[in-house]
């Protein structure tokens, strides 16, 4: 279940005690707990993780990051996506690190100062009802078409991945362009809700018949037995946004030694193959690493072009968007 769950006081006066690592994360506990858990038997570190809500996926987390600067309270920070590690580099709240486990892993996937490395990819995807849609839409713009009028959803476009997704397509297409194709959508009856597994669920009760989503939601849809399928799209010629999870040192972390222990767990090939046979079913991003069942390989797919640099500057272009939505 996502749900946030609250910071774990320390207890004591002092320094808290050795032996642990505080990670704050933005993904799913459903997932994060088995790498934690795996972590603390083989190193006999204690994980004490702070989870971010599902309505402010990763904002809240990021909010809480940058307050706490002048005295850091988490050691590393586990995102489910790259743009808001971005902006946390470009505000000074990370400490470069390589760790030697992410050889493996190339340039595309990395901060080229080394402040936070990509692994373990979703997809952006349009996910529509199997018994409803016979002939779904294979890109974004499809959804302004009236045969969908009222029958979309995506969540709220200044949070999380949906946020990447619209700053990508802006950087791609050009500002005026895709606020033209978000003013089309909501034209046509676009539905906002509180987040991607909500659209998900939406559209496998037939609420909604397709929806922007993550390959993750999808999944954990298909494998409980809702009768859902989706398409990768190509937003005339931009093609599939690919977020990486990615994984951070945060500067003046209290345990440094067992933060740079715990992203040299995070980043090595078995754990991307562990996520790759999960639930979630994410990407590796290192080719020599097989990927899951029923999804296509990285390289297979005709990927945005990202520099999530630029996309971590992207608020204003998000607050315009918020115009164009109403929200």
């Amino acid at each position: 279940m996502k749900r946030f769950l609250a910071f774990c006081v320390l207890v004591g006066c002092g320094s808290p005690p050795a032996g642990e690592v505080v990670v704050y994360t933005s993904v799913d506990e459903i997932y994060a707990r088995e790498i934690f858990d795996a972590f603390t038997r083989e190193t006999g570190i204690a994980v004490k993780a702070v989870f971010d809500a599902e309505e402010a996926k990763t904002l809240g987390l990021v909010h809480r990051i940058l307050a706490e600067r002048a005295r850091p309270q988490a050691d590393a920070f586990w995102n489910g996506e790259a743009a808001r590690t971005a902006l946390l580099k470009d505000r000074g709240a990370l400490e470069p690190h390589v760790a030697p486990a992410a050889a493996g892993i190339g340039p595309e996937w990395r901060d080229p100062d080394g402040c936070w490395t990509g692994f373990a990819a979703r997809a952006r995807v349009i996910v529509y009802n199997a018994r409803r849609v016979p002939e779904p839409p294979r890109t974004i713009a499809e959804l302004a078409d009236p045969k969908w009028r009222g029958r979309a959803a995506m969540a709220n476009p200044v949070f999380g991945t949906t946020a990447a997704h619209v700053a990508a397509l802006a950087q791609q297409l050009g500002e005026e362009r895709t606020l033209k194709l978000f003013q089309s959508l909501k034209v046509n009856g676009l539905r906002l809700v509180g987040g991607n597994s909500h659209v998900r669920d939406l559209v496998a009760r037939g609420s909604c018949d397709v929806g922007l989503t993550d390959t993750d939601d999808v999944w954990i849809g298909k494998l409980r037995g809702d009768s859902i399928e989706m398409v990768y799209p190509d937003q005339d010629g931009a093609g599939t946004l690919v977020i990486p999870n990615t994984a951070a040192l945060i500067r003046g972390a209290p345990h440094p030694e067992n933060a740079r222990r715990f992203l040299e767990f995070l980043l090595r090939a078995e754990t991307e193959a562990l996520l790759a046979r999960g639930r979630s079913r994410q990407m590796p991003v290192r080719p020599d690493v097989a990927g899951p069942e029923g999804m296509p390989k990285l390289e297979s797919l005709r990927g945005i072009k990202v520099d999530w640099s630029r996309i971590a500057g992207s608020e204003p272009f998000l607050e315009k968007i918020r115009s164009v939505l109403d929200l």
